[in-house]
């Protein structure tokens, strides 16, 4: 994979992360975006926070684990992340932990639901 090709993934990623940003706010699932160009910023701060969340807990070695417990355990790492980001990205508001955690649920399943559609066009 040469630059342009991760230049493109990561642009493709970004987009595809904001667009689910922007229909979980559509979808009034604990956050609310003022429009998309927010909605970009956001997940782009939301990698960048998670990426460092991430590098600690390897720097830690502390394993989140795997399972309903492992699932449960990365919910909230993600909820606490998008409060974060609510703090710092204008046009982004987060409806409490509550309100993040749903929000958190909702982006991983439509994350998901994605990846997979996408999965079955290539």
């Amino acid at each position: 994979m040469n630059i342009l090709d991760s230049i493109f993934y990561i642009l493709i990623l970004t987009l595809v992360s904001a667009l689910v940003i922007w229909i979980v706010s559509k979808l009034s699932l604990g956050i609310t975006v003022s429009g998309f160009g927010p909605a970009i910023v956001a997940a782009i701060v939301i990698a960048v926070l998670s990426w460092i969340i991430t590098w600690l807990l390897i720097v830690l070695k502390i394993d989140t684990g795997g399972g309903w417990v492992g699932a449960i355990i990365n919910l909230v790492i993600s909820a606490l992340i998008l409060m974060l980001t609510g703090r710092r990205v204008k046009g982004l508001a987060v409806k409490g932990f509550v309100g993040a955690f749903v929000a958190a649920i909702a982006i991983a399943v439509l994350t998901w639901l994605i990846g997979l559609g996408l999965n079955l066009l290539m």
